[in-house]
């Protein structure tokens, strides 16, 4: 096969898996009204890479995850979400996706810290209640799926990764519309699985880290994530999925 056709295969294979998730989040089924919102109105973006936990990977995704950040897309949208898919691996159990996410997510660090302090809005203190993911100085919640997750609303066919900012959750605590979307997820999340998400909780009563893989994780749980000195601190939330 000639580079050209192979370029062109992987392009139509990368389409099909963008499709797989708009479908995905179109489900009647699916619980996450954020997710829907972003959908319906075109504040939902997705890029496909080609290995989670790879290092030429995780500069793509910096550098694209970066651009969403500072843009209008993101600015101008009540909901805006960017999603990153992975072509491999396929066959991962819950405990391999979260290293691979984790992995993936010191790999952001690593390459953000060189430009952009932690948001001190948030700690960086992956067992501090107050901690979430911080990015281009931007909060950030982070939502894992993949094919062997238990819960069904994760269980989406490539591993992918799903980046929520902070401050659209936060606007709607403000508007006062925060609890009663709340309620409505976990109604729908119940009736999908007839059980809620045992790792859910509100931002601030405990770390979000132990949310984002999915994986229901044991008490004394903490990620394999290190904060790496940089930029210097600025002076200076929670997303659907809570």
């Amino acid at each position: 096969m000639s580079s050209t056709s192979h370029r062109a295969e992987l392009s139509r294979a990368d389409e099909e898996m963008k499709a797989s998730f708009t479908a995905f989040v179109a489900d009647p089924a699916f619980p996450c009204l954020g997710a829907k919102a972003a959908l319906n109105s075109g504040s939902q973006i997705l890029r496909v890479y080609r290995e989670l936990g790879a290092k030429e990977c995780a500069t793509e995704l910096a550098r694209d995850l970066e651009a969403f950040i500072f843009s209008d897309v993101r600015r101008t949208n009540a909901f805006a979400t960017f999603v990153a898919i992975f072509r491999e691996p396929r066959a991962l159990s819950e405990k391999q996706f979260e290293d691979l996410l984790w992995l993936a997510l010191q790999q952001l660090h690593q390459i953000d810290v060189l430009r952009h302090a932690w948001n001190a809005k948030v700690s960086s203190d992956t067992a501090n209640a107050r901690f979430a993911f911080s990015f281009a100085h931007e909060p950030l919640y982070v939502v894992g799926l993949h094919g062997g997750s238990s819960r069904r609303s994760r269980r989406f066919g490539w591993p992918t990764l799903v980046f929520n900012p902070h401050e659209q959750f936060e606007r709607l605590r403000h508007d006062g519309n925060w609890t009663k979307m709340q309620e409505t997820i976990r109604r729908r999340d119940i009736a999908l699985q007839a059980s809620i998400n045992p790792m859910l909780s509100d931002f601030g009563d405990q770390s979000e880290a132990r949310q984002y893989s999915g994986r229901a994780v044991e008490a004394d749980w903490s990620p394999p994530f290190k904060i790496s000195g940089g930029a210097p601190p600025k002076s200076s939330g929670c997303p659907i999925a809570h």
